[in-house]
């Protein structure tokens, strides 16, 4: 007998033996299988970890501020410079230097937090929601529903965000558009978001809808009278959680720097609003006398992307079935 038929064998065997014994085989829930997986990837727990507490200092950020004994992030102080009029650079009441206008570089990195999380998490929410519905919609009913909709997606693709963005900038700077409704900000930041990355979703879903919707239990909800809509978000819909949070996980850093390169070109968050972005564009003039100014925005960019990264390729590995028990 080979060694792989003898490992059969014994493995049968230690079944049978537990079964005779009246022993329970204990069975693992989907949700318990995925904690078990995830625990042992220490990387993305750190990552989780990282982001929780991102969280908590964009929701707190008043706090946090005032706590660790910072001015606010629009307090201006002239008298924070050198001989020459350069900024000061990073010591004990300012952890991070201060600025051109004597603002505290801390506080303002602490405040942009709130700005990189609420375009990264609130466009990516927007545009997942979108791109699930329609990929739904293109996948279930195929035909003339998933020819428009693909073609959408086609078009949709073809237009490059960042130039959308300058436009709208130039177009909207001085007076606004549309009756002063539509101004270069957060607001038109998330629309560029939702309304350039929703056709990543779409065509995700569209794609595994086309697979999930030959399997047997969709034609049993079919024979027992389920109404399409039913189907589509009773039946299918709960299979697709597991790669929607994996691909929102790993768009939300996509849009947190989408956000930032429009903010450093001009058209997004505009000062005083602190945004790493912007303070990373005011900061290239006076890069040679002023490093920190832009070091630690950019660093802050740097890890939060990051953790997101590997926080999303944490969450596949521990989603995939096909991952080791």
């Amino acid at each position: 007998m080979g060694a792989g038929a003898a490992e059969i064998f014994s493995g049968a065997q230690a079944g049978l033996d537990l079964v005779e014994s009246g022993d329970e085989i204990a069975a693992r829930s989907p949700l318990q299988l995925f904690w078990r997986r995830f625990r042992r990837d220490r990387i993305a727990q750190g990552s989780a970890a990282f982001i929780l507490l991102l969280i908590v200092v964009a929701v707190f950020a008043p706090l946090v501020v005032k706590l660790a004994g910072l001015p606010g992030p629009y307090t201006q102080n002239p008298s924070l410079t050198g001989e020459f009029g350069e900024p000061l650079g990073p010591r004990a009441a300012h952890p991070f230097g201060v600025d051109p206008l004597g603002q505290d570089v801390a506080s303002r990195v602490i405040y942009g937090t709130r700005v990189s999380l609420e375009v990264g998490v609130i466009g990516t929410a927007i545009a997942t929601l979108i791109g699930v519905t329609l990929g739904l919609l293109a996948g279930y009913y195929r035909g003339w529903a998933d020819t428009i909709i693909s073609r959408l997606i086609d078009v949709t693709l073809s237009i490059p965000i960042l130039l959308l963005g300058l436009g709208i900038g130039a177009a909207c700077a001085v007076r606004g558009c549309v009756g002063g409704a539509i101004q270069p900000g957060i607001g038109v930041i998330i629309f560029l978001i939702a309304f350039a990355t929703w056709t990543y979703p779409a065509r995700i879903v569209r794609g595994l809808v086309l697979s999930l919707r030959e399997r047997e239990f969709v034609e049993a909800a079919r024979a027992l009278g389920a109404s399409d809509v039913r189907i589509m978000f009773r039946e299918i819909l709960p299979n697709l959680v597991a790669p929607i949070i994996v691909y929102a996980t790993l768009q939300i850093p996509l849009n947190i720097l989408i956000e930032a390169a429009l903010s450093f070109l001009g058209v997004g968050v505009r000062p005083p609003t602190a945004s790493w972005g912007q303070m990373i564009a005011a900061a290239t003039p006076t890069f040679n006398t002023a490093w920190w100014y832009m070091v630690f925005p950019g660093a802050a960019l740097l890890l939060t992307v990051l953790a997101f990264n590997l926080l999303g390729d944490g969450l596949r590995d521990a989603l995939n079935p096909r991952t080791a028990q």
